[in-house]
């Protein structure tokens, strides 16, 4: 095992780790605010996960759908952020 396949394992197993201290907060969160922060960092997660497998294998797919995901991710949050502040997402 060369040390770009070890130094990608390590990445990825620290990743997961965050994964599940996120989708921990996630469920405990005792308020919707903790609880947008926590979808956030998972979803975050998901797409360095996605990138990191990227690099491991060397094809493009994993790129597209880290795009794709950040891109989805990035509109939920500014969704919930403006329900949590008004009440309301389309004026």
């Amino acid at each position: 095992m060369n040390a770009l396949a070890l130094a990608l394992s390590a990445a990825q197993t620290m990743l997961a780790l965050a994964g599940v201290c996120a989708v921990w907060r996630l469920v405990r969160g005792p308020r919707a605010r903790d609880r947008v922060l926590a979808f956030d960092a998972l979803y975050v997660v998901g797409i360095l996960l996605l990138l990191t497998e990227g690099i491991r294998n060397g094809r493009t797919v994993f790129f597209e759908a880290s795009l794709v995901m950040s891109a989805l991710g990035f509109t939920s949050s500014v969704a919930l952020a403006k329900f949590l502040l008004r009440g309301e997402v389309i004026e």
